[in-house]
């Protein structure tokens, strides 16, 4: 039988705590009589301090010992030892000697070699003097398309007759003469293969022990992924300073084309509803649409693969790809060969015609909407890569488009002016309040006079994780277009924010930061606009209807009121904080315990403001108390009574009006565990959730959610930081909670196929109907997924 590893484990102290059979075999004591023993005691001879390295700060150390077997004979062995921390932060060695396995065997060069030849994932041959290849593995003869005996003899620029590897072979020279490695990075398609790959190459010089040079070894890594996914990294970077340079549709179009080819496609073109010119609707019937043909690009000097020019209309019928886009609002990705694309093409005689002569062959088209509204269509094709479009392309392109419709959209609003007042209320104020337990909300929204023009006041509503919910209300400084198109990136970016779960004063310190950035790319007004320094004003809250504690903070935004459930109304004393812009100042969130049926009032400056006097702004907040005071009979009606309190006339501002009355979930709907940081908890942990859900009639939800549970449990136990903390949240959907004291946030990863983990997350991903994770209240972190559920019987 072989002999195995000795593995030895001391203390901090020195002292033998673990002794294996292995090191029994090496030194011949059995475990009895090592352990407990100071570990100096088996070293053949004492070594001098001066000669120890500082051991307490390495977290490994390796090197030869001078030991003493049992029997006093002497003997050296290289040794290995790790410095080990536990999870409770306690420290000790792992020492191992591999013994009798440290002597070199006649059969590992034939190990060796036959491990480098048959690598399935490294390309790998070698090259004589004239650089003509000698051997190579079978990575490198399945890419070459030829066997070992086919390629012997022959060199690089013999194989692949292309322009990269001359370019290749120079610099396997260049290591030959100078010894030093080299590096290339090469993308195309080898004989072998059926599609291009990026192969990330070292080319680098072979000698024998004496040093005289036999020849040079280049071994090949498959990048294509990474490549891919760098490439697309680089598309979407480039996207975010190219595309909207400007405030022109047309332009704007073509810097979207000239992004995306050649990149991602061999052709683009870029075709707008004619109903957009007329500032119409979408459509939403059946039948063919007209699309104005405004950019187009090509990897063919002069797009010769171009049907229309640019600014012709053309008809699109009904099945075809891009109407199938428009129509459905969704990308759309085929085969030129397939349905509904090969239909449409052998109907056009001129299409039909362009796609045999430059050889499409994978078409996306993919609709071009902002802020709920469907501008055009963008089809990226490939003739000329052979590669067809895959879903990480689809997911690039709806990238790509849907920056460049926001672009395009804000270009249109620029160009259209005061028609955008509708516009804004339609697409860049929620169309519909999302659904969610925490309040019950209302709003109104009242653009100011035509004189005032277009202003940049928002609102809005964001379900969060944990059955929380977010209000927003916010006033972007000046009138226009400038001001639509601020808000409606500060909409989005709250949004965003808001996604990620920061608290109210870490928001807007990044929105703070964002308005700063925008102040700097200010354009030049046109006439009929006024704006001056980019700012803002906003209030950002968070209520959580199981604690019923609700976090704000405000940047430069007026005070929320708060209806009281007897009636009382009070403005909430929050700390002001600075105008959004201003940039290098604090914000401060306050925590406020707001009882059930509790009114939240959020509103613009608009509804209080005066332009007649300055001190008339306090009597109007007064009024607004007085007002709110009064019963209501609903939120609707309370809306309705606010402003016609406070506006009697059209508003010279514009008002955002948002009220929440705040409902609070029983206790009985939620269940918290504490979680012991063993892995047997688990059991008793997913015992509890069962017997749970059982009372709560969602036993059909049982084995979805243990799984998610033990998923989520097992990781915080594993990976994380106690305490850990379980928590069931039973609202409109079924909410787990795992928190820890961990503050690293969990990441997907890709499992290889005989991995024994990595797929906990990707399970809670595909399980759940959306799952995230948040900072702790204090410290930490709380990972949650939610799921659909329906009560037994429903």
């Amino acid at each position: 039988m072989e002999a195995l590893t000795a593995r030895v484990t001391l203390d901090e102290h020195g002292t033998v705590t673990g002794w294996n059979d292995g090191a029994e075999g090496l030194l011949g004591y059995p475990a009895e009589q090592v352990v407990g023993r100071p570990a100096a005691a088996l070293l053949a001879e004492e070594a001098a301090v001066r000669d120890l390295p500082p051991l307490a700060a390495l977290p490994r150390w390796h090197g030869t010992l001078a030991l003493r077997h049992r029997t006093g004979h002497r003997l050296e062995a290289k040794v290995l030892a790790h410095h080990r921390t536990a999870d409770d932060g306690s420290r000790d060695w792992l020492l191992v000697c591999a013994g009798a396995g440290q002597r070199p065997r006649p059969e590992d060069e034939a190990l060796m070699s036959r491990g480098m030849l048959q690598s399935p994932s490294c390309a790998t041959s070698v090259y004589d003097m004239d650089l003509r290849y000698r051997r190579s593995n079978s990575c490198a003869q399945r890419a070459l398309g030829l066997v070992e005996d086919d390629l012997r003899g022959l060199r690089m620029t013999d194989v692949i007759p292309m322009p990269l590897t001359g370019q290749v072979e120079e610099r396997m020279r260049l290591a030959l003469e100078t010894g030093e490695p080299q590096y290339v990075e090469n993308h195309a398609r080898a004989p072998g293969e059926t599609r291009e790959h990026a192969w990330s190459v070292h080319l680098y010089r072979v000698e024998d022990p004496d040093g005289h040079v036999l020849g040079v070894a280049a071994t090949g890594h498959d990048m294509t992924e990474q490549y891919w996914a760098r490439t697309r990294l680089q598309l979407i970077a480039a996207a975010s300073t190219r595309i909207g340079s400007t405030l022109d549709v047309i332009r704007t179009a073509q810097e979207l084309a000239d992004v995306a080819v050649p990149d991602l496609a061999d052709f683009l073109s870029v075709d707008l509803l004619t109903s957009f010119e007329e500032g119409q609707e979408e459509p939403t019937t059946g039948g063919s649409l007209l699309l104005r043909r405004v950019a187009h690009q090509s990897v063919l000097p002069g797009v010769p693969e171009a049907v229309l020019g640019l600014g012709e209309v053309d008809e699109y019928p009904e099945g075809s790809p891009p109407v199938e886009s428009l129509r459905s609002g969704r990308a759309v990705r085929c085969r030129v060969s397939e349905s509904p694309m090969a239909e449409w093409v052998a109907e056009d005689p001129v299409r039909s015609a362009r796609v045999r002569e430059f050889g499409f062959h994978s078409v996306m088209a993919v609709p071009l909407s902002a802020r709920g509204t469907t501008l055009g269509v963008v089809v990226f094709a490939r003739h000329r890569r052979p590669d067809p479009f895959q879903q990480d392309d689809l997911v690039l392109a709806e990238e790509l488009a849907a920056r460049a419709a926001v672009c395009i959209d804000n270009a249109r609003r620029y160009t259209r002016a005061r028609g955008t007042a509708v516009t804004l209320q339609r697409s860049l104020l929620p169309q519909r309040l999302p659904e969610q337990s925490a309040v019950e909300v209302d709003f109104r929204y009242l653009p100011a006079g035509a004189r005032a023009g277009v202003g940049g006041d928002w609102f809005d509503v964001i379900p969060l994780s944990g059955a929380r919910v977010a209000l927003v209300v916010g006033d972007v400084v000046g009138h226009g277009i400038h001001a639509s198109a601020t808000m409606g990136r500060l909409r989005t970016a709250v949004r965003t924010l808001a996604d990620i779960d920061l608290p109210p004063d870490e928001l807007l310190t990044h929105l703070d930061d964002l308005v700063a950035r925008l102040a700097t790319e200010a354009e030049v007004p046109e006439a009929g606009e006024t704006i001056g320094d980019v700012g803002a004003t906003c209030l950002y809250a968070v209520y959580d209807p199981v604690s019923r504690r609700c976090a704000l903070a405000r940047a430069g935004h007026p005070l929320p009121a708060l209806v009281s459930p007897d009636g009382a109304v009070e403005l909430l004393d929050l700390p002001a904080g600075p105008p959004l812009g201003l940039g290098g100042l604090p914000f401060e969130a306050v925590e406020f315990d707001l009882p059930e049926g509790s009114v939240l009032v959020l509103y613009t400056d608009g509804l209080i403001d005066s332009r007649v006097r300055a001190d008339d702004t306090e009597d109007r907040v007064s009024r607004l108390c007085r007002t709110l005071a009064e019963p209501a009979a609903s939120l609707d009606a309370l809306c309705d009574t606010v402003l016609a309190r406070m506006l009697p006339q059209l508003p010279s501002d514009d008002v955002a009006l948002l009220v929440a009355r705040t409902r609070a979930l029983d206790a009985s709907r939620v269940a918290i565990w504490d979680v012991a940081p063993d892995p047997a908890a688990v059991a008793e942990t997913r015992k509890n959730v069962v017997e749970r859900l059982e009372a709560w009639g969602l036993t059909e939800a049982s084995f979805v959610t243990e799984l998610i549970v033990s998923e989520l449990v097992t990781n915080a136990i594993r990976h994380a930081e106690p305490p850990v903390q379980l928590r069931l949240i039973h609202d409109r959907t079924l909410i787990c909670e795992v928190s820890d004291a961990s503050s690293t946030a969990p990441h997907m990863r890709r499992a290889r196929t005989y991995d024994e983990g990595g797929r906990g997350l990707l399970l809670v991903a595909q399980l759940s109907e959306r799952w995230g994770t948040r900072p702790g209240t204090r410290a930490g972190k709380t990972i949650w997924a939610e799921q659909s559920v329906q009560r037994a019987g429903e």
